[in-house]
């Protein structure tokens, strides 16, 4: 039994270990980005398609049933939103406003999870989301605009695009998760890259190795960590991890440009390390408490 119980905490600790990585290659999204002058549908769009590509090849090693249910169009359905809404977002608020409203997506997760699954949460884990969603904001309150209502309504459903697809793969088997993280690439792609000929879409050898750099190690790596992390990472568990990615972005930044974060970014990062931490240590301890 004890034997048992170790073994399940490592395969955790393993999963918390490819979210972690996940939302790091994530995270590297806006510096990429910079140095694109493409439309951001064509650059959704191509992303997504080397991203499709790389993700069917782990497909074909790991020999992946394809399975096409409603776990899996779901899947992709709310994977493609997710791209294509705060790609969208991106476009009429600020960048600032699009990402801090897409982290909405632990309190889209609670309310769906109780909805549709009738599953019941902890008071610590809804304490959680509270101060994560505000450390988020805290980290980006001296950027934060009004006047943008298109925009930022937009987030919010990229927000709960992003909440759908991780409550809809964390309870799908593995084959139809994997078949509907491939979904949402194609959709993306099938609807992102006929944007290129509508805007002017410059071709140089930069360019080129800068958008094979995103779909490569910024989506189609991630997602095959992603997918390796849900199998033992609850939906609301992975969305709380994955609350790193807009941390780094700004670090990026400055690594890049030499752009410090101000006073109240390292307030908010400060609270949401420490909830995400605190939050997992507590989580591992009650289930092991109920294991034994």
């Amino acid at each position: 039994m004890m034997e048992n119980n170790r073994l399940i905490k490592d395969s955790k600790r393993q999963a918390v270990f490819y979210m972690v990585l996940c939302a790091v290659l994530w995270s590297t999204a806006g510096l990429f980005i910079k140095f694109l002058p493409w439309n951001p549908m064509v650059i959704a769009g191509f992303r997504s398609l080397i991203s499709a590509a790389v993700y069917l090849l782990y497909m074909r090693y790991e020999k992946v049933e394809w399975k096409l249910n409603r776990y899996s169009i779901l899947s992709g359905v709310a994977l493609m939103c997710t791209f294509l809404f705060f790609v969208a977002a991106n476009k009429f608020t600020t960048s600032a406003n699009a990402i801090v409203l897409q982290y909405s997506a632990p309190i889209f997760i609670l309310i769906l999870s109780a909805l549709i699954y009738r599953q019941r949460f902890r008071k610590g884990d809804i304490a959680t989301v509270a101060a994560t969603t505000a450390g988020i904001s805290l980290f980006f309150l001296d950027k934060l605009s009004g006047g943008y209502l298109l925009g930022n309504l937009l987030a919010l459903m990229a927000g709960l695009a992003f909440a759908s697809m991780f409550v809809v793969t964390g309870h799908a088997n593995d084959d139809s998760r994997s078949c509907g993280i491939l979904l949402g690439h194609v959709f993306t792609a099938v609807i992102g890259i006929p944007f290129v000929f509508f805007s002017p879409t410059p071709v140089t050898p930069s360019f080129v190795a800068v958008i094979f750099a995103m779909g490569i190690f910024q989506l189609g790596i991630p997602y095959i960590l992603y997918g390796l992390a849900v199998r033992k990472c609850s939906p609301l568990a992975c969305s709380l991890i994955s609350a790193v990615e807009p941390l780094l972005n700004p670090v990026w930044v400055f690594l890049y440009n030499g752009e410090a974060p101000s006073f109240f970014a390292l307030i908010g990062g400060a609270v949401v390390i420490s909830s995400v931490v605190s939050w997992s240590v507590w989580s591992g301890r009650a289930e092991g408490k109920t294991a034994e």
